[in-house]
């Protein structure tokens, strides 16, 4: 991917992946982007935040990052691409439920198994 791709993706997408996981989490989780910075280094949505009072899950603090294919971020920029995004958002507490199914996640407590997860790669079909 390209450094104008990349910038595309930041400014046309991630404000509206970050919203609808805001939207998801509530005030108690923090997100921050991580700007693309090369190839090895793709834009990255950072999931934190402290375990809630009352968590029953593992032992550290959530600290999850998002990154996405660079393939699946082109295919945004096709025909299709809007109204693919749109579905993808509309399924994405279905994602987040799928995700901490597959890994050491609990986001209902706010913690994961290990101080950092990456869940990379990720596509845009719902």
């Amino acid at each position: 991917m390209n450094q104008e791709t990349a910038q595309r993706f930041e400014r046309e997408f991630v404000p509206r992946i970050t919203t609808a996981l805001a939207r998801i989490f509530s005030e108690r989780v923090h997100l921050a982007v991580i700007p693309y910075a090369g190839p090895m280094h793709p834009t990255q949505v950072r999931i934190s935040a402290d375990i809630l009072p009352a968590g029953h899950g593992y032992t550290h603090s959530l600290n999850v990052l998002l990154t996405w294919d660079s393939d699946a971020i082109h295919g945004l920029l096709e025909a299709g691409g809007e109204a693919r995004f749109a579905r993808y958002l509309d399924a994405l507490s279905c994602k987040l439920d799928n995700w901490q199914g597959g890994r050491a996640i609990d986001f209902g407590s706010r913690s994961q198994a290990e101080p950092s997860i990456l869940i990379g790669g990720l596509d845009f079909e719902s």
